[in-house]
């Protein structure tokens, strides 16, 4: 009873896999967490139609708990099993309020036999005490540091006014000017390269060719204390391969936290790729997973066999023994 009523959930995707629904029925799952709110889903079934709702926990219930959130999804009933698989999509809803009522789509048909309820969350904000516009709690959090912060301000000065800069730093299509000492105290290999009779130490110069001109600027905004939360979105990925050359493990940890946040099917086998290449383990189980758990695998057909081409052959291996476990324990 309980693992019927059970939501598998990952960061922005839900699904509740309904075994035979009888006609007049009602069920209601667990609850399931997904951003700063728990969540349900139920579904009820007459002899026309098939009724879903997702809502939130009641947040007036809890003392100083988040405010009702402004939510944009997807819904989808996955009606059978890959590949003879029916998919039955809402239009969407973007920045609704979803008030204790919820959620609730009726279709036109009675559903029966096994099916699937799936909700992909596309944003979810919270709205502004003090009345202004409501703002996205997948916003980059875990990076954006408080601007009110003097030591921080300063430094990004120096970045950006070019305050006494010793040294220069040449990407790919561009030169920016930095601080020895601020490059050594963030990155072990920069101290190296300053502290031995290297061509960096001599030339006062650091070449980093594989990087663009606005990514660099992203990488030195970080190690400055003042880096965006938009240019990191932007830039995640070199960023990621920059504090893996730069030994720089607090910046490859926000970047693998972030990827893990926004997964989809345009982008999970990319991210499959640069988890297995960055030794990046809760990347890589959540780009299985994704695939695997919540079988988009079946819907990838053409991008999964240019993947199966070009890919690691332990990452392939992987693959397979993924989708040969979820076969075999259906």
């Amino acid at each position: 009873m309980t693992d019927g009523a059970r939501v598998e959930a990952a960061p922005r995707l839900a699904q509740w896999r309904v075994d035979a629904l009888p006609c007049y029925t009602y069920r209601k799952s667990l609850p399931f967490r997904i951003g700063l709110w728990s969540w349900y889903l139920s579904v009820e079934r007459n002899n026309k139609q098939t009724c879903v709702k997702l809502f939130a926990e009641n947040s007036n219930s809890a003392k100083n708990g988040p405010s009702a959130p402004i939510a944009s999804f997807v819904t989808k009933l996955l009606i059978s099993l890959p590949p003879n698989q029916q998919t039955i999509v809402h239009p969407g809803i973007f920045d609704k309020l979803l008030k204790p009522d919820g959620f609730v789509w009726a279709i036109d048909s009675s559903v029966t036999g096994r099916f699937v309820i799936e909700i992909e969350f596309l944003d979810l904000k919270v709205a502004d005490p003090s009345g202004g516009e409501p703002a996205s709690i997948w916003a980059s959090q875990q990076i954006k540091q408080s601007s009110d912060n003097t030591a921080l301000s300063s430094l990004a000065r120096m970045l950006h006014e070019d305050i006494l800069t010793d040294i220069t730093i040449n990407a790919a299509d561009g030169s920016m000017r930095a601080h020895r000492a601020i490059l050594a105290a963030r990155s072990p290999v920069f101290r190296s390269m300053f502290s031995h009779d290297l061509r960096e130490k001599e030339f006062s110069t650091v070449d980093i060719s594989d990087m663009s001109l606005g990514a660099c600027h992203a990488f030195l905004s970080y190690i400055y204390g003042d880096l965006r939360g938009e240019e990191f979105l932007a830039n995640r990925l070199a960023l990621l391969r920059a504090a893996d050359k730069y030994d720089m493990a607090d910046l490859k940890e926000a970047c693998h936290e972030s990827l893990l946040e926004d997964i989809d099917t345009g982008n999970v086998l990319e991210r499959l790729q640069t988890a297995h290449l960055y030794r990046l383990p809760k990347l890589k189980g959540g780009c299985l997973r994704f695939l695997v758990d919540f079988r988009k695998v079946y819907e990838m057909r053409d991008e999964l066999n240019a993947f199966l081409q070009t890919a690691d052959r332990d990452l392939v291996a992987e693959v397979f023994h993924g989708v040969l476990a979820a076969w075999s324990g259906r």
